[in-house]
């Protein structure tokens, strides 16, 4: 049986774009257009008018360490709490104040950005620190 090597993360969603662009500026990544073209507007305009308009977007880490992001258009809207979120590790190695200081910086950052500032979960016996937030569409995300 064959071992999975690569995997990419899915993120159902409005405005594919938009949300791409965030989580770029969130995780550094790029947001290379599809195969064969220069630009996501060559590759919209390649597509029946019927059909231009951004339906998905992507973004990758640059380095090629993470996971390929892929955001699809869905007619829905986000209904209940993600079954599956994103920790974005901010904290690591970090504990106490500095922690929190680490975490309230990236907050502030992401904050600028779209996202919304859910709750802090001060650390206890068995977890350190972690900050609840969303993206700009309401996806729960966690700064770790």
């Amino acid at each position: 049986m064959a071992s999975i090597k690569q995997f990419q993360v899915t993120f159902d969603c409005a405005e594919p774009e938009r949300v791409a662009r965030f989580w770029c500026e969130v995780l550094g990544y790029v947001a290379p257009p599809p195969e064969g073209f220069a630009t996501w507007d060559d590759s919209d305009r390649a597509l029946p008018p019927e059909h231009q308009g951004p339906a998905f977007a992507s973004c990758a880490d640059p380095s090629g360490a993470g996971p390929r992001l892929f955001f699809q258009r869905v007619p829905e809207s986000k209904a209940a709490k993600n079954r599956l979120h994103l920790d974005v590790r901010v904290g690591t190695g970090l504990v106490g104040e500095e922690r929190l200081a680490a975490l309230e910086a990236e907050c502030a950052r992401l904050v600028a950005l779209g996202a919304v500032r859910v709750r802090l979960l001060l650390a206890d016996d068995d977890n350190e620190s972690c900050l609840v937030m969303q993206d700009i569409e309401g996806n729960e995300f966690c700064l770790d």
